[in-house]
Protein backbone atom coordinates (compact mmCIF):
# COMPACT_ATOMS: atom_id res chain seq x y z
CA UNK A 1 0.00 0.00 0.00
CA UNK A 2 2.65 2.16 1.05
CA UNK A 3 4.68 1.70 -2.45
CA UNK A 4 1.24 2.62 -4.46
CA UNK A 5 0.89 5.75 -2.59
CA UNK A 6 4.29 6.64 -3.45
CA UNK A 7 3.27 5.92 -7.02
CA UNK A 8 0.08 7.66 -6.96
CA UNK A 9 1.72 11.20 -4.82
CA UNK A 10 4.32 10.91 -7.67
CA UNK A 11 1.61 10.87 -10.50
CA UNK A 12 -0.30 13.68 -8.97
CA UNK A 13 2.71 16.11 -8.61
CA UNK A 14 4.13 15.43 -12.24
CA UNK A 15 0.58 16.10 -13.02
CA UNK A 16 0.45 19.30 -11.25
CA UNK A 17 4.06 20.07 -12.44
CA UNK A 18 3.25 19.84 -15.86
CA UNK A 19 -0.09 21.80 -15.43
CA UNK A 20 2.02 24.67 -13.91
CA UNK A 21 4.48 24.83 -16.76
CA UNK A 22 1.81 24.72 -19.29
CA UNK A 23 0.49 28.30 -18.72
CA UNK A 24 4.19 29.25 -18.72
CA UNK A 25 5.84 28.14 -21.93
CA UNK A 26 2.14 29.30 -23.29
CA UNK A 27 2.95 32.96 -21.79
CA UNK A 28 6.09 32.82 -23.61
CA UNK A 29 5.12 31.27 -26.25
CA UNK A 30 2.59 34.09 -26.52
CA UNK A 31 5.03 36.70 -25.52
CA UNK A 32 7.42 36.35 -28.66
CA UNK A 33 6.43 37.97 -31.64
CA UNK A 34 5.49 36.37 -35.14
CA UNK A 35 8.36 36.37 -37.98
CA UNK A 36 6.19 39.22 -39.31
CA UNK A 37 5.46 41.57 -37.15
CA UNK A 38 9.69 41.25 -36.17
CA UNK A 39 9.87 42.22 -40.04
CA UNK A 40 7.86 44.70 -39.84
CA UNK A 41 9.32 46.71 -36.15
CA UNK A 42 12.72 45.64 -37.26
CA UNK A 43 14.73 47.94 -40.50
CA UNK A 44 16.72 45.15 -42.14
CA UNK A 45 18.24 45.85 -45.51
CA UNK A 46 19.55 42.72 -48.53
CA UNK A 47 22.99 41.20 -48.71
CA UNK A 48 23.55 41.28 -52.51
CA UNK A 49 25.70 39.41 -54.37
CA UNK A 50 25.52 40.39 -58.47
CA UNK A 51 22.19 41.73 -58.64
CA UNK A 52 20.99 38.27 -56.50
CA UNK A 53 19.45 38.82 -52.75
CA UNK A 54 20.74 36.33 -50.36
CA UNK A 55 19.13 37.12 -47.19
CA UNK A 56 18.22 39.95 -45.02
CA UNK A 57 20.25 41.27 -42.13
CA UNK A 58 19.41 43.95 -39.53
CA UNK A 59 21.56 46.38 -38.30
CA UNK A 60 22.68 47.28 -34.36
CA UNK A 61 24.03 50.28 -32.40
CA UNK A 62 26.10 52.39 -34.53
CA UNK A 63 26.27 50.31 -37.88
CA UNK A 64 23.12 50.57 -39.30
CA UNK A 65 21.98 47.56 -41.81
CA UNK A 66 22.67 48.78 -44.96
CA UNK A 67 26.48 49.36 -43.44
CA UNK A 68 26.51 45.71 -42.40
CA UNK A 69 24.61 44.06 -45.35
CA UNK A 70 27.74 45.85 -47.38
CA UNK A 71 30.43 44.75 -44.96
CA UNK A 72 29.08 41.11 -45.18
CA UNK A 73 28.75 41.16 -49.04
CA UNK A 74 32.13 42.61 -49.13
CA UNK A 75 33.75 39.71 -46.80
CA UNK A 76 31.35 36.96 -49.22
CA UNK A 77 33.30 38.42 -52.55
CA UNK A 78 36.71 38.70 -50.90
CA UNK A 79 36.54 34.92 -49.82
CA UNK A 80 35.05 33.91 -53.61
CA UNK A 81 38.12 35.71 -55.09
CA UNK A 82 40.52 32.92 -53.14
CA UNK A 83 40.87 29.46 -54.27
CA UNK A 84 39.66 28.21 -51.30
CA UNK A 85 36.61 25.91 -51.80
CA UNK A 86 33.47 26.27 -50.64
CA UNK A 87 33.14 23.80 -48.03
CA UNK A 88 35.68 25.99 -46.58
CA UNK A 89 32.91 27.87 -44.98
CA UNK A 90 31.47 26.64 -41.26
CA UNK A 91 29.07 27.67 -38.86
CA UNK A 92 30.17 27.98 -35.50
CA UNK A 93 28.32 27.68 -32.35
CA UNK A 94 29.61 31.23 -30.05
CA UNK A 95 26.96 30.79 -27.56
CA UNK A 96 24.66 33.44 -27.51
CA UNK A 97 25.23 34.09 -31.23
CA UNK A 98 26.43 31.78 -34.07
CA UNK A 99 28.87 32.42 -36.67
CA UNK A 100 29.72 31.98 -40.02
CA UNK A 101 33.29 31.62 -40.79
CA UNK A 102 35.86 31.08 -43.71
CA UNK A 103 38.91 29.57 -41.86
CA UNK A 104 39.49 32.25 -39.04
CA UNK A 105 37.61 35.37 -41.16
CA UNK A 106 33.94 35.85 -39.55
CA UNK A 107 31.72 36.37 -43.05
CA UNK A 108 28.94 37.29 -40.03
CA UNK A 109 27.45 36.48 -37.07
CA UNK A 110 23.35 35.51 -36.53
CA UNK A 111 21.68 36.48 -33.30
CA UNK A 112 18.82 34.63 -31.71
CA UNK A 113 16.22 37.78 -32.80
CA UNK A 114 17.91 37.94 -36.24
CA UNK A 115 16.75 34.35 -37.16
CA UNK A 116 13.32 34.81 -35.29
CA UNK A 117 12.73 37.31 -38.42
CA UNK A 118 12.93 34.38 -40.67
CA UNK A 119 10.86 32.29 -38.74
CA UNK A 120 13.83 29.73 -37.81
CA UNK A 121 15.46 28.93 -34.76
CA UNK A 122 19.15 30.00 -34.89
CA UNK A 123 20.99 27.29 -35.85
CA UNK A 124 18.52 26.45 -38.62
CA UNK A 125 18.65 29.84 -39.93
CA UNK A 126 22.71 29.53 -39.99
CA UNK A 127 22.23 26.80 -42.03
CA UNK A 128 20.30 28.19 -44.47
CA UNK A 129 22.80 31.46 -44.34
CA UNK A 130 25.13 29.13 -44.96
CA UNK A 131 23.90 27.44 -47.52
CA UNK A 132 22.99 30.84 -49.44
CA UNK A 133 26.41 31.67 -49.32
CA UNK A 134 28.44 28.59 -50.26
CA UNK A 135 25.88 28.86 -53.92
CA UNK A 136 26.83 32.24 -54.46
CA UNK A 137 30.25 32.00 -53.85
CA UNK A 138 30.32 28.85 -56.22
CA UNK A 139 28.22 31.39 -58.78
CA UNK A 140 30.67 34.04 -58.56
CA UNK A 141 33.47 31.81 -59.74
CA UNK A 142 31.15 30.43 -62.81
CA UNK A 143 30.59 33.79 -63.95
CA UNK A 144 33.42 34.56 -63.98
CA UNK A 145 35.19 31.89 -65.80
CA UNK A 146 36.86 32.49 -68.89
CA UNK A 147 34.38 30.27 -70.49
CA UNK A 148 31.44 31.61 -68.79
CA UNK A 149 32.95 35.15 -70.16
CA UNK A 150 32.86 33.94 -73.56
CA UNK A 151 30.00 32.56 -73.93
CA UNK A 152 28.42 35.73 -72.76
CA UNK A 153 30.32 37.83 -75.73
CA UNK A 154 29.15 35.74 -78.08
CA UNK A 155 25.51 36.28 -76.33
CA UNK A 156 26.06 39.88 -76.59
CA UNK A 157 27.25 39.90 -80.18
CA UNK A 158 24.55 38.55 -81.45
CA UNK A 159 21.86 40.21 -79.13
CA UNK A 160 23.73 43.11 -80.44
CA UNK A 161 23.13 42.21 -84.01
CA UNK A 162 19.64 40.75 -83.54
CA UNK A 163 18.89 44.44 -82.03
CA UNK A 164 20.27 46.37 -85.20
CA UNK A 165 18.46 44.30 -87.77
CA UNK A 166 15.16 44.86 -85.65
CA UNK A 167 15.58 48.64 -85.24
CA UNK A 168 16.13 48.49 -88.99
CA UNK A 169 13.34 46.18 -90.14
CA UNK A 170 10.58 48.38 -87.90
CA UNK A 171 11.78 51.56 -89.06
CA UNK A 172 11.28 49.89 -92.63
CA UNK A 173 7.95 48.91 -91.84
CA UNK A 174 6.96 52.10 -90.02
CA UNK A 175 7.79 53.99 -93.70
CA UNK A 176 5.96 51.71 -95.61
CA UNK A 177 2.92 51.51 -93.22
CA UNK A 178 3.05 55.35 -93.62
CA UNK A 179 3.15 55.61 -96.96
CA UNK A 180 0.26 53.00 -97.86
CA UNK A 181 -1.97 55.16 -95.33
CA UNK A 182 -0.99 58.44 -96.79
CA UNK A 183 -1.78 57.44 -100.46
CA UNK A 184 -4.96 55.25 -99.39
CA UNK A 185 -6.24 58.08 -97.08
CA UNK A 186 -4.95 61.15 -96.91
CA UNK A 187 -7.01 62.56 -99.56
CA UNK A 188 -9.94 61.12 -98.08
CA UNK A 189 -8.98 63.43 -95.15
CA UNK A 190 -11.16 66.28 -95.17
CA UNK A 191 -11.54 69.61 -93.14
CA UNK A 192 -13.87 69.05 -90.01
CA UNK A 193 -16.98 71.80 -90.17
CA UNK A 194 -19.85 72.52 -88.28
CA UNK A 195 -22.28 74.11 -90.38
CA UNK A 196 -19.61 75.82 -92.25
CA UNK A 197 -17.43 76.30 -89.47
CA UNK A 198 -14.67 75.25 -90.02
CA UNK A 199 -13.41 73.26 -86.66
CA UNK A 200 -9.95 71.67 -87.58
CA UNK A 201 -7.83 71.91 -90.94
CA UNK A 202 -7.66 68.56 -93.18
CA UNK A 203 -3.95 68.81 -92.80
CA UNK A 204 -4.10 69.25 -88.95
CA UNK A 205 -5.88 65.62 -88.82
CA UNK A 206 -3.33 64.19 -91.10
CA UNK A 207 -0.52 65.70 -89.06
CA UNK A 208 -1.88 64.11 -85.68
CA UNK A 209 -2.53 60.67 -87.82
CA UNK A 210 1.45 61.05 -88.90
CA UNK A 211 2.38 61.50 -84.88
CA UNK A 212 0.09 58.53 -84.00
CA UNK A 213 2.17 56.66 -86.76
CA UNK A 214 5.70 57.65 -85.48
CA UNK A 215 4.65 57.22 -81.82
CA UNK A 216 3.65 54.00 -82.50
CA UNK A 217 7.14 53.28 -83.88
CA UNK A 218 9.10 55.22 -81.25
CA UNK A 219 7.21 52.84 -78.90
CA UNK A 220 8.28 49.36 -80.58
CA UNK A 221 12.06 50.73 -80.52
CA UNK A 222 12.01 51.66 -77.00
CA UNK A 223 10.68 48.55 -76.26
CA UNK A 224 13.52 46.50 -78.18
CA UNK A 225 16.36 49.02 -76.98
CA UNK A 226 15.23 48.24 -73.11
CA UNK A 227 14.84 44.65 -74.24
CA UNK A 228 18.50 44.37 -75.53
CA UNK A 229 20.32 46.46 -72.69
CA UNK A 230 19.11 44.08 -69.94
CA UNK A 231 19.71 40.97 -71.92
CA UNK A 232 22.92 42.60 -72.47
CA UNK A 233 23.58 43.88 -69.27
CA UNK A 234 22.63 40.89 -66.90
CA UNK A 235 25.38 38.47 -69.33
CA UNK A 236 28.33 39.94 -67.40
CA UNK A 237 28.72 39.65 -63.63
CA UNK A 238 29.38 43.29 -63.21
CA UNK A 239 26.44 44.73 -64.61
CA UNK A 240 23.88 41.88 -63.56
CA UNK A 241 22.95 44.33 -61.06
CA UNK A 242 22.10 46.92 -63.21
CA UNK A 243 20.14 44.78 -65.30
CA UNK A 244 18.42 43.39 -62.99
CA UNK A 245 17.55 46.76 -61.89
CA UNK A 246 16.40 48.28 -65.00
CA UNK A 247 12.96 46.11 -64.86
CA UNK A 248 12.17 47.90 -61.54
CA UNK A 249 13.35 51.40 -62.44
CA UNK A 250 10.60 51.13 -65.58
CA UNK A 251 8.00 48.44 -63.80
CA UNK A 252 8.62 50.10 -60.19
CA UNK A 253 7.05 53.68 -61.28
CA UNK A 254 4.68 52.42 -63.81
CA UNK A 255 3.11 50.32 -61.07
CA UNK A 256 2.89 52.81 -58.70
CA UNK A 257 1.63 55.07 -61.39
CA UNK A 258 -1.13 52.31 -62.24
CA UNK A 259 -1.54 51.77 -58.39
CA UNK A 260 -2.33 55.59 -57.85
CA UNK A 261 -4.66 55.99 -61.22
CA UNK A 262 -6.57 52.77 -59.78
CA UNK A 263 -6.69 54.31 -56.15
CA UNK A 264 -8.13 57.37 -57.78
CA UNK A 265 -10.57 55.76 -59.88
CA UNK A 266 -13.63 55.82 -56.91
CA UNK A 267 -13.16 59.67 -56.54
CA UNK A 268 -12.56 60.27 -59.96
CA UNK A 269 -16.54 58.46 -60.78
CA UNK A 270 -17.77 60.98 -57.87
CA UNK A 271 -15.91 64.05 -60.00
CA UNK A 272 -17.50 62.75 -63.20
CA UNK A 273 -20.98 62.74 -61.83
CA UNK A 274 -20.66 66.08 -60.24
CA UNK A 275 -19.58 67.38 -63.46
CA UNK A 276 -22.48 66.15 -65.56
CA UNK A 277 -24.83 66.90 -62.89
CA UNK A 278 -23.82 70.70 -63.06
CA UNK A 279 -23.35 70.56 -66.84
CA UNK A 280 -27.10 69.69 -67.28
CA UNK A 281 -28.12 71.79 -64.28
CA UNK A 282 -26.55 74.67 -66.44
CA UNK A 283 -27.85 74.11 -69.48
CA UNK A 284 -31.22 73.60 -67.99
CA UNK A 285 -31.44 77.14 -65.49
CA UNK A 286 -30.03 78.75 -69.30
CA UNK A 287 -33.51 77.46 -70.80
CA UNK A 288 -34.81 78.61 -68.47
CA UNK A 289 -33.78 81.77 -68.34
CA UNK A 290 -33.61 82.03 -71.97
CA UNK A 291 -37.48 81.90 -72.29
CA UNK A 292 -37.80 84.38 -69.54
CA UNK A 293 -35.35 86.72 -71.56
CA UNK A 294 -37.62 86.26 -74.30
CA UNK A 295 -40.91 86.47 -72.65
CA UNK A 296 -42.19 82.74 -72.88
CA UNK A 297 -42.24 82.34 -69.53
CA UNK A 298 -43.06 85.14 -67.02
CA UNK A 299 -42.58 85.78 -63.44
CA UNK A 300 -44.39 88.56 -61.45
CA UNK A 301 -42.59 91.73 -60.83
CA UNK A 302 -39.53 90.33 -62.39
CA UNK A 303 -37.97 92.28 -65.47
CA UNK A 304 -36.78 90.26 -68.48
CA UNK A 305 -33.88 91.94 -68.99
CA UNK A 306 -32.91 90.64 -65.16
CA UNK A 307 -32.67 87.27 -67.15
CA UNK A 308 -29.12 87.03 -68.04
CA UNK A 309 -27.13 88.74 -65.22
CA UNK A 310 -29.76 86.68 -62.92
CA UNK A 311 -28.36 83.40 -64.87
CA UNK A 312 -24.96 84.60 -64.60
CA UNK A 313 -25.37 84.94 -60.69
CA UNK A 314 -27.14 81.41 -60.54
CA UNK A 315 -24.65 79.94 -62.51
CA UNK A 316 -21.77 81.47 -60.45
CA UNK A 317 -23.08 80.25 -57.39
CA UNK A 318 -23.82 76.62 -58.61
CA UNK A 319 -20.79 76.06 -59.91
CA UNK A 320 -19.04 77.67 -56.36
CA UNK A 321 -21.02 74.76 -54.93
CA UNK A 322 -20.03 71.93 -57.38
CA UNK A 323 -16.51 73.24 -56.34
CA UNK A 324 -16.74 73.01 -52.56
CA UNK A 325 -18.60 69.43 -52.60
CA UNK A 326 -15.69 68.14 -55.48
CA UNK A 327 -12.94 69.76 -53.20
CA UNK A 328 -12.35 66.57 -51.13
CA UNK A 329 -12.22 64.48 -54.18
CA UNK A 330 -9.45 66.42 -55.99
CA UNK A 331 -6.21 64.09 -56.48
CA UNK A 332 -3.94 65.99 -54.14
CA UNK A 333 -6.26 68.34 -52.49
CA UNK A 334 -5.34 67.14 -49.00
CA UNK A 335 -1.78 67.19 -49.24
CA UNK A 336 0.89 70.16 -48.13
CA UNK A 337 1.23 71.55 -51.21
CA UNK A 338 -2.13 71.75 -52.59
CA UNK A 339 -3.22 73.32 -49.98
CA UNK A 340 -0.48 76.01 -49.72
CA UNK A 341 -1.24 76.75 -53.75
CA UNK A 342 -4.14 77.21 -52.91
CA UNK A 343 -4.05 79.95 -49.69
CA UNK A 344 -0.98 81.26 -52.21
CA UNK A 345 -3.71 81.78 -54.87
CA UNK A 346 -6.27 83.15 -52.09
CA UNK A 347 -4.13 86.09 -51.36
CA UNK A 348 -3.15 86.85 -54.63
CA UNK A 349 -6.66 87.02 -55.47
CA UNK A 350 -8.02 88.94 -52.11
CA UNK A 351 -5.34 91.41 -52.53
CA UNK A 352 -5.78 92.18 -55.88
CA UNK A 353 -9.84 91.71 -56.56
CA UNK A 354 -10.97 94.63 -54.71
CA UNK A 355 -11.52 96.79 -57.53
CA UNK A 356 -12.83 93.81 -59.08
CA UNK A 357 -15.04 92.91 -56.71
CA UNK A 358 -16.31 96.44 -56.50
CA UNK A 359 -17.19 96.60 -60.15
CA UNK A 360 -18.60 93.32 -60.37
CA UNK A 361 -21.05 94.06 -57.53
CA UNK A 362 -21.60 97.69 -59.34
CA UNK A 363 -22.62 95.84 -62.17
CA UNK A 364 -25.39 93.69 -61.06
CA UNK A 365 -26.60 96.80 -58.38
CA UNK A 366 -27.19 98.83 -61.86
CA UNK A 367 -29.12 95.96 -63.20
CA UNK A 368 -31.25 95.74 -60.76
CA UNK A 369 -31.68 98.87 -60.53
CA UNK A 370 -32.74 99.91 -64.09
CA UNK A 371 -30.44 102.63 -64.10
CA UNK A 372 -30.15 102.50 -67.74
CA UNK A 373 -30.36 99.77 -70.97
CA UNK A 374 -28.54 99.18 -73.76
CA UNK A 375 -29.27 101.59 -76.61
CA UNK A 376 -30.18 104.22 -73.72
CA UNK A 377 -28.87 107.76 -74.21
CA UNK A 378 -27.05 108.63 -71.03
CA UNK A 379 -24.87 111.26 -69.63
CA UNK A 380 -22.64 109.84 -66.48
CA UNK A 381 -20.18 112.16 -65.02
CA UNK A 382 -19.19 114.73 -67.96
CA UNK A 383 -19.93 111.77 -70.20
CA UNK A 384 -23.18 112.69 -72.92
CA UNK A 385 -23.69 109.46 -74.82
CA UNK A 386 -25.41 106.10 -76.02
CA UNK A 387 -25.09 102.97 -74.02
CA UNK A 388 -23.52 100.47 -76.23
CA UNK A 389 -22.38 97.58 -73.95
CA UNK A 390 -22.98 97.36 -70.30
CA UNK A 391 -20.55 94.23 -69.21
CA UNK A 392 -19.73 93.01 -65.60
CA UNK A 393 -17.09 95.30 -64.77
CA UNK A 394 -17.45 98.25 -67.05
CA UNK A 395 -20.33 99.65 -69.59
CA UNK A 396 -19.26 101.18 -73.12
CA UNK A 397 -20.59 104.76 -73.92
CA UNK A 398 -20.74 105.94 -77.63
CA UNK A 399 -20.67 110.01 -77.59
CA UNK A 400 -21.84 112.26 -80.18
CA UNK A 401 -18.41 112.76 -81.39
CA UNK A 402 -18.46 108.67 -82.22
CA UNK A 403 -15.56 108.35 -79.55
CA UNK A 404 -16.11 105.08 -77.15
CA UNK A 405 -15.96 105.50 -73.64
CA UNK A 406 -15.26 102.30 -71.48
CA UNK A 407 -16.72 103.33 -67.58
CA UNK A 408 -15.81 101.64 -64.65
CA UNK A 409 -18.40 100.15 -62.98
CA UNK A 410 -17.81 101.05 -59.64
CA UNK A 411 -17.39 105.15 -61.10
CA UNK A 412 -20.76 104.52 -62.05
CA UNK A 413 -22.52 103.52 -59.55
CA UNK A 414 -20.72 106.73 -57.14
CA UNK A 415 -22.03 108.73 -60.05
CA UNK A 416 -25.43 110.80 -60.96
CA UNK A 417 -26.74 108.77 -63.84
CA UNK A 418 -28.88 111.61 -66.25
CA UNK A 419 -30.96 108.77 -68.43
CA UNK A 420 -32.56 110.76 -71.31
CA UNK A 421 -34.37 107.60 -72.47
CA UNK A 422 -36.74 106.53 -69.51
CA UNK A 423 -38.95 108.85 -70.13
CA UNK A 424 -38.75 109.64 -73.29
CA UNK A 425 -40.62 105.91 -73.56
CA UNK A 426 -43.57 107.03 -72.23
CA UNK A 427 -44.09 110.44 -71.90
CA UNK A 428 -41.41 112.67 -74.13
CA UNK A 429 -38.47 114.13 -73.55
CA UNK A 430 -38.57 118.08 -73.03
CA UNK A 431 -36.11 120.12 -75.08
CA UNK A 432 -35.63 123.54 -73.85
CA UNK A 433 -33.70 126.94 -74.44
CA UNK A 434 -33.66 130.09 -73.20
CA UNK A 435 -33.47 133.73 -75.17
CA UNK A 436 -33.06 136.88 -73.29
CA UNK A 437 -35.80 139.49 -74.84
CA UNK A 438 -35.54 143.45 -73.52
CA UNK A 439 -38.44 144.96 -72.09
CA UNK A 440 -39.72 147.11 -74.30
CA UNK A 441 -41.46 143.83 -76.08
CA UNK A 442 -44.76 142.71 -74.90
CA UNK A 443 -44.10 139.13 -73.21
CA UNK A 444 -46.82 137.87 -74.88
CA UNK A 445 -45.48 138.49 -78.27
CA UNK A 446 -42.31 136.86 -77.37
CA UNK A 447 -44.41 133.52 -76.15
CA UNK A 448 -46.26 133.50 -79.46
CA UNK A 449 -42.94 133.53 -81.63
CA UNK A 450 -41.54 131.23 -79.30
CA UNK A 451 -44.27 128.44 -79.88
CA UNK A 452 -44.36 129.97 -83.42
CA UNK A 453 -40.90 128.58 -83.87
CA UNK A 454 -41.59 125.21 -82.16
CA UNK A 455 -44.53 124.32 -84.59
CA UNK A 456 -42.21 125.04 -87.81
CA UNK A 457 -39.43 122.70 -85.55
CA UNK A 458 -40.02 119.08 -87.53
CA UNK A 459 -39.64 116.12 -85.00
CA UNK A 460 -41.09 118.32 -81.97
CA UNK A 461 -44.51 117.04 -80.32
CA UNK A 462 -47.36 118.96 -80.43
CA UNK A 463 -49.10 116.78 -77.62
CA UNK A 464 -48.44 117.38 -75.38
CA UNK A 465 -48.52 120.77 -75.94
CA UNK A 466 -45.19 123.03 -75.65
CA UNK A 467 -45.06 126.14 -72.88
CA UNK A 468 -43.08 129.08 -72.26
CA UNK A 469 -41.39 129.91 -68.83
CA UNK A 470 -40.69 133.37 -67.43
CA UNK A 471 -36.98 132.48 -65.97
CA UNK A 472 -36.35 135.38 -64.61
CA UNK A 473 -36.70 139.33 -64.75
CA UNK A 474 -32.94 140.90 -65.58
CA UNK A 475 -31.14 143.97 -65.62
CA UNK A 476 -31.66 144.77 -69.14
CA UNK A 477 -34.02 141.61 -70.74
CA UNK A 478 -36.76 139.44 -69.53
CA UNK A 479 -34.97 135.09 -69.90
CA UNK A 480 -37.51 133.51 -71.29
CA UNK A 481 -37.50 129.19 -71.40
CA UNK A 482 -39.25 127.79 -74.45
CA UNK A 483 -40.02 123.99 -73.61
CA UNK A 484 -41.20 121.30 -76.07
CA UNK A 485 -41.61 117.17 -76.46
CA UNK A 486 -39.72 115.13 -78.22
CA UNK A 487 -39.95 111.24 -78.26
CA UNK A 488 -36.48 110.21 -79.71
CA UNK A 489 -33.58 111.43 -77.48
CA UNK A 490 -31.43 110.21 -79.80
CA UNK A 491 -32.35 113.35 -82.20
CA UNK A 492 -32.03 116.02 -79.57
CA UNK A 493 -28.83 117.83 -81.14
CA UNK A 494 -30.61 118.13 -84.28
CA UNK A 495 -33.70 119.09 -82.58
CA UNK A 496 -32.04 121.63 -80.60
CA UNK A 497 -30.17 122.66 -83.99
CA UNK A 498 -33.44 123.37 -85.97
CA UNK A 499 -35.40 124.93 -83.14
CA UNK A 500 -32.40 127.71 -82.82
CA UNK A 501 -32.87 128.36 -86.45
CA UNK A 502 -36.51 128.89 -86.46
CA UNK A 503 -36.31 130.84 -82.88
CA UNK A 504 -33.73 133.15 -85.24
CA UNK A 505 -35.72 133.34 -88.35
CA UNK A 506 -39.16 133.73 -86.51
CA UNK A 507 -37.59 137.31 -84.46
CA UNK A 508 -35.84 138.09 -87.70
CA UNK A 509 -39.29 138.43 -89.30
CA UNK A 510 -41.00 140.12 -86.53
CA UNK A 511 -38.11 142.82 -85.93
CA UNK A 512 -37.41 141.67 -82.46
CA UNK A 513 -33.58 141.71 -81.44
CA UNK A 514 -33.28 138.71 -79.12
CA UNK A 515 -29.69 140.44 -77.70
CA UNK A 516 -30.61 143.93 -75.86
CA UNK A 517 -27.75 146.60 -75.93
CA UNK A 518 -26.67 147.50 -72.41
CA UNK A 519 -27.04 151.25 -71.42
CA UNK A 520 -25.22 153.56 -68.63
CA UNK A 521 -28.58 155.44 -67.40
CA UNK A 522 -32.21 155.99 -67.73
CA UNK A 523 -33.66 156.84 -71.07
CA UNK A 524 -36.17 159.94 -70.49
CA UNK A 525 -38.92 157.74 -71.64
CA UNK A 526 -39.44 154.89 -69.60
CA UNK A 527 -39.15 151.56 -71.82
CA UNK A 528 -42.75 150.19 -71.22
CA UNK A 529 -45.07 148.39 -73.48
CA UNK A 530 -48.12 150.58 -74.00
CA UNK A 531 -51.38 149.11 -73.12
CA UNK A 532 -51.82 149.10 -77.38
CA UNK A 533 -48.97 147.21 -77.89
CA UNK A 534 -49.63 144.47 -76.45
CA UNK A 535 -51.39 142.10 -78.35
CA UNK A 536 -49.14 143.32 -81.96
CA UNK A 537 -48.42 140.66 -84.71
CA UNK A 538 -48.45 137.71 -84.16
CA UNK A 539 -49.91 137.89 -80.89
CA UNK A 540 -53.63 137.39 -80.16
CA UNK A 541 -56.25 139.02 -77.88
CA UNK A 542 -57.69 135.63 -77.28
CA UNK A 543 -54.17 134.10 -76.25
CA UNK A 544 -54.11 133.03 -72.26
CA UNK A 545 -52.07 134.43 -70.17
CA UNK A 546 -48.85 132.17 -69.16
Amino acid sequence: MTTVKRLAFTGVLAALLAGSSAPAASAQAASKPPAEELAAEVPTAPVVIDGTTLFNVMGYTGFTAAERARAIADRIVAFARTDDPPEALTVVDAGEYSQIMAGQTRIMALFDREAAIVGFSRGAAADVYLGRIRQAVAQFRRDRSPEALSRASVRGAVATLVFGVVVIVTFWLYRRLRRAVEGRYRARVKDLEIKSFQVVRAERIWVVVAAVLKLAWAAAALAATFLYLRYLLVLFPWTRALGLALTSMLVGPLRVFGEGVLALVPNAIFLTVVVVITRYLLKLLKLFFDAVASGRVKLEKFDPDWANPTFRLVRLLVMAFAIIVAYPYIPGSQTEAFKGVSLFIGVVFSLGSSSFIGNMVAGYSMTYRRAFRVGDRVKIGEHLGDVEHVRLMVTHLRTLKNEEVVVPNSAILNSEILNYSTMARTRGLILHTTVGIGYETPWRQVEAMLLEAVARTPGLLKDPAPFVIHKGLGDFAVTYEINAYCDDPHAMMPLYTELHRQILDVFNEYGVQIMTPAYEGDPAQPKVVQKSDWYLAPAKPSSPAR
